[in-house]
């Protein structure tokens, strides 16, 4: 998600955000995440973007093992992390909508959904390189997340130049790079996968 603040900085409470239906929120705000309280509304993302997403959603999907375990593949779903250490407490939520993400089939509830995810992907672009890198990094490794992959374009951001990815330093709670992968997208956790980058990028 491409996201930069609005003109007049809005915040919510958990309680607020609890308290509506998705929908009603996205009419009020359009696509956004909330930062510590602080509503961060969303710009349209590319073309580009938006076709990665899609397809590599669709292989993860495509390689989930008949005999399991059972998983869900989801684009763009709310997940509580930790609050904020603030006494305030419109100053405390933090909800992301991560591009894509592989989790158990337990039933979704967006405050526990975190520890149920096995994998967790963000498909950088201008706007969210560095939030990908940094404090989504280390957000979804203090959740928990065993496996985290950022997918970067090349210069044109057209083309899957790498995709990163890490694995969860339990001892530590943090991501420790195991891969990069240079031509194609190779997993074996939690699904056995191999796609080649011409696969996700054609158009």
């Amino acid at each position: 998600m491409t996201a930069v603040h609005p003109e007049e900085p809005q915040r919510i409470t958990a309680e607020e955000f609890l308290g509506f239906e998705p929908d009603a929120l996205s009419s009020t705000f359009g696509d956004f995440e909330i930062v510590d309280g602080l509503v961060v509304r969303a710009i349209a993302q590319s073309e580009a973007h938006s076709r990665v997403v899609r397809r590599l959603a669709a292989a993860l999907e495509d390689a989930r093992d008949p005999a399991g375990p059972c998983l869900r593949v989801a684009s763009d779903v709310a997940v509580r992390f930790a609050d904020a250490e603030d006494g305030a407490a419109d100053r405390r939520l933090n909800v992301r909508y991560p591009d894509i993400f592989v989790r158990d089939c337990e039933p979704y509830d967006v405050n526990s959904v975190r520890s149920h995810i096995a994998l967790v992907v963000e498909v950088a672009s201008r706007a969210t390189v560095d939030s990908d890198t940094g404090i989504k990094r280390q957000m979804y490794a203090r959740a928990g997340i065993p496996v985290y992959l950022i997918v970067h374009f090349d210069k044109s951001w057209e083309s899957i130049d790498r995709i990163e990815e890490y694995r969860l330093d339990w001892s530590g709670m943090r991501y420790m790079p195991h891969r990069v992968h240079r031509i194609a997208l190779v997993l074996d956790n939690p699904v056995t996968l191999a796609i080649t980058f011409d696969a996700l990028d054609r158009p």
